[in-house]
């Protein structure tokens, strides 16, 4: 089976959300109520539980973590970079910045458990577990610096950045959670990855870029050519073995988080532009992600 086909399913609960919310009753206000439960209580619930249950061996992790910190670094100061431009909106920057770096969780776990099983997910979720704060960090910064806020106290309030510091400090005291308390988390994960990307294709919507086409292109272009093309590059010069060198190309490919739309909008920022980018870079990464895997394999 061709990647194309591997990653169809997925993709495939993309579209139906979309369909449901655009042709349905269940329209726009179910899914702003499933975009907060995901984000607030089910994908927290996946990621503390992901990291807690794989045990992480420091020596034989940290390639594998340094390589997906390294991209998400590359990401980050070229987003960042972008400021500077000519005309660039400072509050679609602080906006739409985030789009460049942060990643769609649960579009990367869909795809680690469909193209390489369990190894591939516990690969995934270390990548994850390492770079979550990272992005947050990195996207709550411009926005708060834009409004003004608290900088801390919006990252104290992140869920995704509490469920990872919880887990990451779990797994480093090596606590075992009771049988029933991670069967209940397992539980509520499980609604996060279908769940979730319905929310994605209930959310797409294009308008909005064109107050910014410019910075539009050059985030996307971070988000869909650079960091790939820096995975290619180096994935196997960091002497991976094959399953997390191709978990760090997926993890590079990744089309840009859903939840940057709610970040952006809880914070004051231009939410309909950012809907704008995780739009097109969700149907981006239909089209790229098999491509770029595509010339993985060719590598080889």
């Amino acid at each position: 089976m061709t990647d194309a086909l591997l990653l169809l399913p997925d993709f495939a609960l993309i579209v139906a959300g979309h369909l449901i919310c655009r042709h349905t009753a269940l329209g726009r206000p179910v899914w702003d109520g499933a975009e907060r439960l995901v984000y607030f209580v089910l994908f927290p619930a996946l990621l503390f539980h992901s990291i807690v249950r794989n045990p992480l061996a420091l020596a034989s992790v940290l390639p594998l973590a340094g390589s997906g910190l390294a991209l998400v670094s590359a990401g980050v100061l070229a987003a960042y970079a972008l400021r500077s431009w000519p005309g660039v909106d400072p509050r679609l920057h602080a906006s739409g910045a985030q789009v460049a770096f942060r990643f769609n969780s649960y579009v990367a776990l869909a795809l680690a458990e469909r193209l390489a099983g369990a190894p591939g997910v516990a690969a995934m979720a270390l990548l994850m577990s390492v770079c979550v704060p990272l992005c947050n960090v990195a996207a709550v910064w411009p926005l708060a610096r834009h409004g003004g806020q608290n900088y801390l106290r919006e990252l104290r309030r992140n869920p995704l950045i509490i469920a990872t510091a919880s887990g990451l400090a779990c797994n480093a005291l090596g606590l075992q959670l009771p049988e029933l308390v991670g069967l209940t988390l397992s539980r509520i994960g499980a609604g996060a990855v279908p769940l979730g990307l319905m929310a994605v294709g209930a959310g797409l919507q294009f308008g909005a870029l064109r107050e910014g086409p410019g910075l539009a292109a050059g985030l996307l272009g971070i988000r869909h050519l650079l960091l790939p093309a820096l995975a290619l590059a180096f994935v196997g010069r960091f002497g991976l073995p094959h399953t997390q060198q191709l978990m760090v190309l997926v993890f590079a490919a990744l089309p840009t988080a859903s939840s940057a739309y709610v970040l952006a909008v809880r914070m004051g920022g231009h939410g309909g532009f950012v809907a704008g980018l995780v739009t097109v870079s969700t149907l981006a990464g239909m089209v790229s992600l098999p491509l770029w895997l595509a010339l993985w394999r060719a590598s080889l």
